[in-house]
């Protein structure tokens, strides 16, 4: 099962999200908010490491989000493995760098929803980020 983190708790006037599905290579990015309830990808990191998060700081300076979503994924069975732990690790440098709340989401599946909609290669990051994010903002409905 996976490990129960502490995440903040969803204040009322948290309204715009800003959502990462996290890689190594590229992270997705998408923005939401609570008033649609929708999500729409907005774009893509491509970095590695500590180079991620300038681009990082681009989206958040653009969009100023209330709260990060940050998907963490599983295997089929709960289990973590080491993109559950890259994914947490990210999402606490997010949380420490740019004084944000990081709230984490169960992102099993959200790639193959995103290639199964149609998004192609390059878009599916972005999508993935997306499908995370409205599960999100539906979880608070």
């Amino acid at each position: 099962m996976p490990e129960a983190t502490a995440l903040p708790t969803i204040q009322p006037h948290w309204q715009t999200f800003l959502a990462f599905d996290y890689g190594e290579k590229r992270t997705g990015v998408a923005i939401g908010t609570r008033l649609l309830g929708s999500a729409n990808p907005v774009g893509v990191i491509q970095a590695q490491g500590k180079a991620q998060f300038p681009l990082a700081k681009r989206f958040i300076d653009e969009w100023q989000p209330d709260a990060l979503i940050v998907g963490v994924p599983f295997h089929p069975d709960g289990a973590e493995h080491e993109n559950t732990l890259r994914a947490r690790k990210f999402g606490r440098s997010l949380a420490g760098r740019f004084g944000l709340p990081v709230i984490e989401v169960d992102e099993r599946y959200s790639t193959t929803e995103a290639l199964a909609t149609g998004a192609g290669a390059h878009d599916v990051d972005a999508r993935s980020a997306a499908i995370i994010l409205a599960q999100f903002l539906r979880s608070l409905e």
